[in-house]
């Protein structure tokens, strides 16, 4: 599917040019302009800016200004100079420039320029969807909306970045990826500066501060701010995990863990800290990380006052206050606050070692001893 604008095979004369054209080639002019239209049309390309109709009334627009210029002379728009044959069309013209919006819905009061968008619009009341998609029985409200879903069955992404070539479905989606290139961050929070590159970004991040969780689970209640967010806990009731490590069997829930846990197999620490070189393997870890060279601490606990760098920090100390012990040794029964701590607990059960120096080949059972040990080391050497 091709995509073309009128501006692409249109000429757009002043009213002085157009004068100055005898009455032959204006004729010309008229007929070339609507047979291109056609053929094009023809040929697959879908016209991004118009209707049909848009495009043959501005193809005849020149063929009745000739006509009337004896009995009156066209109307012209002072803002661009664009000329018409009739007031009408130079009325609805204006509106592009004025902004005027003439057509209201008596439904909610909102207001359009043009009488086909409040029809679609009121659409959004009705719920009527004329326009559906024969593949998938998927109905749109709009024909432009059903267009762009085709795409989903044929693959086509026709707008393509000339940066880096990635390619889109939607302009709107290439328009806002083009800002990863530029670092452009239109929507700003007003409660606390921060920017985003999406508006949809920006909706999300407010509710950080107004506590929405528009998005509730039906099972347990449990209410979240983002629709992804929620499809993502559902899966905890279900039990479900697709997505299998071809390494070791273990699977997960959703595909990007598994990702993370591959690198556990390959070492791979794709983030690294600009201001130590220490690398992760996850995003998430470095950001944390950077809090210990910034002392940003954004966790506090409303019990005693003491603050976090993360999250589960301080999720694990609220345990000291309510006494939870949520993780229990299966082969002695004790409890303990942490998963650390379990983990530690069941090696000394094990014997199991996981820490090895690389200087002296020496395993040790617990991290810190190691980080400890190894300059140490160094220092005997």
């Amino acid at each position: 599917m091709n995509l073309i604008t009128y501006d692409d095979v249109h000429v757009n004369f002043t009213q002085e040019e157009w004068a100055l054209l005898d009455p032959s080639h204006k004729n010309l002019y008229k007929d070339v302009m609507v047979e291109t239209y056609r053929n094009l049309t023809a040929i697959g390309y879908i016209w991004e800016e118009h209707t049909s109709e848009d495009h043959f009334q501005t193809s005849r627009s020149h063929g009745r200004h000739e006509r009337s210029c004896s009995a009156e002379q066209p109307s012209e728009f002072i803002h661009c100079g664009k000329a018409f044959a009739n007031e009408s069309g130079s009325q609805r013209h204006q509106i592009k420039h004025t902004g005027e919006k003439q057509h209201d819905c008596n439904q909610c009061g909102k207001a359009f320029k043009r009488r086909s968008d409040l029809q679609i619009h009121k659409r959004t009341h009705t719920g009527e969807k004329p326009y559906e998609c024969k593949q998938c029985g998927k109905a749109f409200s709009q024909s432009s909306h059903l267009r762009i879903h085709k795409r989903t069955h044929t693959g086509e992404k026709p707008y393509e970045c000339k940066q880096c070539g990635k390619a889109f479905a939607q302009s709107s989606h290439l328009q806002i990826h083009k800002r990863t290139h530029t670092g452009e961050k239109p929507y700003e929070c007003k409660q606390c500066g921060k920017a985003f590159a999406h508006s949809s970004h920006l909706h999300i991040h407010e509710r950080t501060h107004t506590g929405e969780k528009p998005y509730e689970c039906k099972q347990c209640g449990k209410g979240f701010a983002r629709s992804g967010d929620l499809q993502k806990h559902k899966q905890t009731h279900t039990g479900e995990k697709p997505y299998e490590c071809k390494q070791c069997g273990k699977a997960f829930s959703r595909k990007s863990v598994l990702q993370i846990h591959k690198r556990t197999h390959t070492g791979e620490k794709p983030y690294e800290c600009k201001q130590c070189g220490k690398a992760f393997a996850q995003s998430s870890h470095l950001r944390i990380h950077k809090r210990a060279h910034t002392g940003l601490k954004p966790y506090e606990c409303k019990q005693c006052g003491k603050a976090f760098a993360g999250s589960s920090g301080l999720q694990c100390h609220k345990r000291s206050h309510t006494g939870e012990t949520p993780y229990e040794c299966n082969q002695g029964g004790k409890p303990f606050e942490g998963s650390s701590g379990l983990e530690y607990n069941n090696r000394t059960q094990t014997a199991e070692k996981p820490y090895e120096c690389n200087l002296c080949a020496k395993v040790l059972q617990e991290g810190v001893t190691f980080k400890e040990k190894r300059p140490y080391r160094r220092e005997t050497l």
